[in-house]
């Protein structure tokens, strides 16, 4: 082989070569003239690439021979190569044609390969396309930035020569502008600092820096939709996550049936639904079950519910015959539905974590945890903890150690109150065990409705000698004469959280008192999706 390359490369030099010989190996007609005018078209180019020529076609024409009868492709070394693969490319790190000029190879056989590396090296620091070649990330959030920061900067333009119009000037931003443009850089900067290392960015990066994170709020992994149960608690999230909610339409159809249409891209994102199942209870949770159906079949990646209100959670188990355990069923519904998570606030009973299966983990979380803030800072006289019912003496204990642990309050009292019922909704009598005497009492309850057993109890507090009576609640109801009967009852205030949406007539309600609870639940989907403990938010 070696031999028979060396007799054709002399072939070729000596142009002993004859068209009848090319032609009988169906070489291509622009390979001919390429190496028959060597040396006529291209006497200007150094003798090293004439014989890199040479070699060339010698090549060519060995291995036609050795091979058989074919086609041979044009062997000019100095015509590049047009032809591509029809591949599909990302068009955030493809290069652009210019950039793909600067990668055609040139062809220099007397380069030195440790030149050529260090240039090489030289070429991926200096270019980003290259640089992502050679295994360097990018990140792709920047030219979200950079489309935002123009489209900012332009109807910022837009604006000023709107408002120079409209006073006669000319449209140009005049120093006032500027200087309200610059305080309003220096105030995003000071929202944005975190770390010393951006404290020193200039009014530009940090345009840009605002753009990136205004950009992540819309693309990251992280989703929140909700329906008509709280909308005004989901916004409250929101803020304090510092995320948008996502764009979903959760209405009805002239007949009445729910309507859930969700206007982002869910595929492969962690998405949490805020829906309480208060009141219309049905409808809040078909809408649930629809939108979770929705986002499943939109190929989210994991689907949180965040219920605040956990409705039919007091028929948790048969209390008498042909009853159903409904709990259970509308657990197993949402299970069904393909819920991955669930999150609540002061479920009615602790069980009902168990209704779901083992691949549906929940989190309970205790509301009394906002409420000890608010009655730690009062100026409280022997305050005792009392429980309006047997079933509450574990919640009414947590929160008499909350208040121990936190304000170093050692001499608070537990009490409790024994009622029995004639039927649902009607109190028959009620018993007190513990020693109220002198004492300002807080009533510790999951749950008001109608607002009858807390009245009674306060009552009954006061006749056994209570100074003053508080009560506090998570889910406040406050069904039917429930408003009424607190405003007109000898309670001095009612704390509630505003698990379910307020109405006009609470606000109106000088003894009714209503604490967010929007932090707790933000800090409990942070850690949920940071992969945190959850339990620290207890401690």
């Amino acid at each position: 082989m070696q031999s028979a390359l060396l007799a054709t490369h002399r072939m070729v030099l000596t142009r002993r070569v004859s068209h009848t010989v090319l032609s009988s190996q169906k070489i291509s007609s622009r390979a001919l003239a390429s190496w028959h005018q060597t040396g006529e078209q291209q006497g200007a180019r150094s003798s090293v690439n004439d014989a890199a020529n040479s070699w060339t076609a010698a090549a060519a024409l060995a291995g036609s021979a050795l091979i058989g009868a074919g086609t041979v492709a044009a062997c000019d070394a100095n015509q590049p190569d047009k032809r591509r693969k029809f591949n599909v490319v990302d068009p955030l790190t493809f290069p652009t044609p210019d950039e793909e000029e600067d990668d055609q190879p040139q062809l220099d056989f007397d380069a030195d390969l440790n030149a050529a590396s260090s240039s090489q090296q030289e070429v991926n620091t200096s270019s980003p396309f290259k640089a992502s070649k050679a295994g360097g990330l990018k990140d792709p959030m920047t030219i979200y930035a950079k489309m935002a920061l123009k489209q900012a900067l332009k109807e910022e333009e837009q604006a000023v020569a709107a408002a120079a119009a409209a006073q006669g000037a000319t449209a140009q931003a005049t120093s006032p502008t500027e200087d309200r443009k610059n305080r309003r850089l220096e105030e995003q900067k000071g929202a944005i600092v975190k770390h010393d290392a951006l404290a020193n960015m200039t009014p530009e990066e940090m345009k840009i820096e605002e753009a990136t994170r205004k950009a992540k709020q819309h693309s990251g992994g992280l989703k929140l939709f909700s329906g008509n149960g709280n909308m005004a608690l989901s916004l409250e999230i929101c803020r304090y996550l510092g995320i948008n909610l996502g764009k979903a339409t959760v209405g009805k159809f002239a007949d009445g049936e729910c309507n859930v249409v969700v206007h982002e891209n869910v595929r492969g994102k962690d998405c949490y639904v805020i829906q309480p199942t208060c009141p219309p209870v049905n409808d809040n949770i078909m809408e649930l079950l629809l939108m979770v159906s929705t986002l499943r079949r939109a190929s989210a990646r994991r689907i949180t519910v965040v219920i605040p209100y956990y409705g039919y959670a007091r028929q948790d188990r048969k209390m008498q015959a042909r009853v159903p355990i409904s709990a259970a069923d509308v657990a197993r519904l949402m299970e069904a539905m393909g819920v991955d998570r669930v999150i609540a606030v002061d479920l009615h009973c602790g069980q009902i974590q168990g209704f779901f299966g083992p691949r549906v983990p929940v989190d309970n979380l205790d509301g009394g945890i906002v409420g000890l803030d608010y009655f730690g800072s009062k100026d409280l006289h022997n305050p005792v903890v009392v429980s309006p019912d047997a079933g509450g003496v574990y919640r009414a204990k947590k929160f008499k150690e909350g208040l121990m642990h936190k304000y170093d309050m050692q001499d608070i009292g537990l009490a409790m109150i024994v009622k029995q019922r004639a039927r649902a909704g009607l109190v028959d009598t009620m018993d007190l065990v513990g020693d109220v005497s002198n004492c300002d009492c807080i009533l510790v309850d999951d749950m008001i409705d109608t607002a009858g057993t807390l009245c009674k109890a306060a009552d009954v507090l006061i006749e056994n000698g209570a100074r003053r009576v508080f009560a506090f609640a998570s889910h406040g109801l406050l069904s039917g004469p429930g408003n009424d009967r607190i405003a007109n009852s000898k309670m001095e205030e009612v704390v509630i959280l505003n698990t379910l949406p307020t109405s006009p007539q609470r606000e109106a309600n000088e003894k009714l008192t209503m604490l967010s609870v929007a932090p707790l639940l933000a800090q409990a989907i942070f850690n949920i999706h940071a992969k945190k403990s959850i339990s620290a938010l207890f401690k």
